[in-house]
């Protein structure tokens, strides 16, 4: 169960849900946009992230795209801007879930 999370009113009975069937989740999360509806149950992120480079001594702009799990109690829709977190790995690239919609 994921601390400070609103838990969803709609009931669902995905076996990699964190709210309603105990997926357990760890490690990182973070907060992007959704960029791409991809098949049942799955999506893709985007979010923004610095990296340094320490020859010129200055930050460049880098995104990261995910690939995320989509539990049927929650409902999702192109560009709304949402809360993941890692969970054990679902599938060969998906290691995060949804937990809230921030819109």
């Amino acid at each position: 169960m994921v601390v400070g999370v609103k838990i969803p009113e709609k009931k669902c009975d995905d076996k990699h849900c964190v709210f309603h069937n105990g997926l357990s989740t760890r490690g990182r999360s973070f907060e992007g946009k959704v960029i791409r509806l991809n098949k049942k149950r799955t999506l893709t992120i985007e979010f923004a992230r610095l990296a340094y480079l320490p020859k010129y001594e200055r930050y460049e702009k880098k995104r990261t795209r995910l690939h995320v799990h989509l539990p049927d109690c929650i409902t999702v829709n192109l560009g709304d801007h949402i809360k993941i977190v890692e969970c054990r790995p679902i599938s060969k690239t998906k290691n995060f879930t949804i937990v809230e919609v921030l819109k």
